[in-house]
């Protein structure tokens, strides 16, 4: 039987979808209630590991320098979607980044 190209029907299938990774989403200590916010910084602060300074220094007074970073804009709390987590980064870090 001859071949009829202009009744062929040429399917193109697409690529797959490049998937773009979300940026990170800057969060407003505001935005959380209290609890979450403290529950936020708490594991920040746990998760840096061990205090070699010359004295330790107690959980209390960690968590109260990290919420007056975050009060001055001096840190901010960042929630990346691809993976689900919750950071507090300094601002000079994400200076440049559209967030």
């Amino acid at each position: 039987m001859p071949h009829d190209d202009e009744h062929e029907l040429v399917v193109e299938l697409d690529a797959a979808p490049e998937t773009e990774e979300a940026p990170p989403i800057r969060v407003a200590p505001g935005d959380l209630a209290p609890d979450t916010l403290r529950a936020v910084v708490e594991s920040f602060v746990l998760r840096e590991g061990t205090d070699y300074g010359l004295q330790e220094t107690p959980l209390e007074t960690k968590v109260a320098q990290v919420m007056a970073q975050l009060e001055r804009g001096d840190a901010h709390i960042l929630f990346e979607p691809s993976s689900e987590t919750v950071t507090i980064v300094v601002t000079r870090a994400i200076r440049g980044l559209d967030l």
